[in-house]
């Protein structure tokens, strides 16, 4: 649009609402660095880490010292409690994982919007006839979003990106990778795949002005699941990540100065050398059988992966007998230190914590450690990873970040410690829309 028409535009939005006495919609820009803790922007020259862009929000912007975050600290639930400003235990993405218990669904992730059970910013948006765009973020597979590039993987392999096309708003990818070059693969999560979603990202807001848009990137996760979360490599990935919130946010405010620019994160991250079999010492039990051909035939009770910690899911819940096995074989594993269990929950403890509803107990391990994903793994053993999240949201390791910058934001501004439910009734002021389901509140 050209730069007299955008004028033109904000002229006459602005004149109408002061008026009208209504208030015009800024727009949002929603950007999230997976696995960023708020220390890493906070204490950037401590960590020796150069992120002018990062920084500009707490000196031009509003931040929070650390946001406390959901059960479990995970990338999926996480992201859809940003969006939603509502638990897990209310919008219905409980891991990363679907819960697959005959093991069929060859490690199937909540892609699917239409799993979340509340309404999101992206719906709330479209209510209001605000336009919306995403590039990446998760859950967003079939989501009310005018120009969505979803995030979606099967194989690995060049199909996925067939499936992507298909996946995305139709007539979108397309002319977009002739113009950019091709996309990213879906399981690409290297920091040249963040960079190349980055150009398509700023092509959106160039072209599309999105009211609303989301934008995800996973090379900081990826990179501290393989080396840690302080290492020199993961360094160098998140100033180079900060070069793409720089470039996105000089775009955004190109296209409107008007423009809300938020970041945030999902979880933090500890370091990790364990790896506990839950699902091995439950087969032992005799609670998961197998058939000549190595399928699952029967399950009485299954841990369901969830990194630092797991959901125990009994299949008949009304089975006294099994839940008094499953508690006795928690307890007893519980008193050996070396598995690093940290706490079991039961299903009251659970509903406290607004965690996963389906859970009949849940384990926490205590840092360091997590659940094995290889059930031929022994007990407990060394893991191969350096990097973890997943862990009970109390631990300061696993506190996450919140910076926002724009028009009529303060200035400087520390809120302190803040819930992750808080963000989204935030973002949705901004935005003029209306999120009756959140459980969180306005912070600004």
């Amino acid at each position: 649009m050209p730069r007299h028409l955008r004028f033109s535009r904000l002229l006459i939005c602005a004149l109408f609402a002061a008026s009208s006495g209504a208030v015009a919609s800024q727009p949002v820009l929603l950007i999230s660095l997976d696995g960023l803790r708020p220390g890493d922007v906070l204490d950037a020259e401590k960590r020796q880490l150069n992120l002018p862009n990062l920084k500009r929000f707490v000196s031009a912007g509003t931040y929070a010292s650390e946001v406390h975050g959901v059960l479990p600290t995970l990338t999926y639930p996480s992201h859809t409690t940003l969006l939603t400003g509502v638990s897990p235990a209310k919008h219905g993405i409980a891991s990363n994982l679907t819960f697959d218990p005959l093991l069929k669904n060859q490690q199937g992730w909540y892609w699917y919007a239409e799993d979340i059970r509340v309404p999101t910013l992206w719906d709330a948006a479209h209510a209001k006839r605000l336009s919306t765009a995403n590039v990446h973020w998760p859950v967003s597979v079939g989501a009310q979003v005018d120009y969505n590039l979803p995030q979606i993987w099967r194989t690995g392999t060049a199909d996925d990106r067939k499936l992507m096309n298909a996946l995305s708003t139709p007539g979108l990818l397309g002319p977009m990778e002739k113009e950019l070059g091709p996309y990213a693969d879906g399981i690409a999560e290297t920091i040249e795949a963040d960079e190349t979603r980055a150009r398509f990202a700023q092509r959106l807001i160039e072209t599309r002005h999105p009211t609303f848009m989301t934008a995800y990137f996973t090379a900081l996760d990826h990179t501290q699941h393989q080396v840690g979360p302080d290492a020199l490599e993961a360094h160098a990935v998140l100033e180079r990540l900060d070069a793409i919130v720089g470039r996105l946010t000089e775009a955004a405010l190109k296209s409107d100065p008007t423009t809300i620019v938020a970041v945030v994160s999902d979880h933090g991250f500890a370091k990790l050398e364990h790896e506990t079999n839950l699902a091995r010492a439950f087969i032992d039990a005799g609670l998961i059988t197998f058939d000549d051909k190595g399928q699952v035939a029967h399950w009485d009770a299954e841990p369901w992966y969830g990194a630092g910690s797991a959901a125990i899911v009994l299949h008949d819940r009304g089975d006294a007998n099994t839940r008094n096995k499953v508690r006795d074989l928690l307890n007893r594993m519980a008193a050996d230190a070396a598995t690093g269990i940290d706490h079991i929950f039961d299903r009251g403890e659970i509903a406290k914590r607004n965690g996963n509803v389906e859970a009949d107990f849940y384990v926490t391990f205590k840092l360091g450690y997590q659940m094995a994903t290889d059930i031929k793994a022994p007990l407990v053993g060394p893991s191969k990873l350096r990097g973890m999240h997943g862990y009970d949201p109390t631990f300061p390791e696993m506190r996450s970040t919140f910076l926002i910058m724009g028009a009529g934001v303060p200035r400087a501004r520390n809120l302190g410690a803040v819930d992750m439910r808080d963000i989204a009734p935030t973002l949705a002021r901004y935005l003029e829309v209306s999120l009756s389901d959140a459980e969180g509140k306005p912070l600004l």
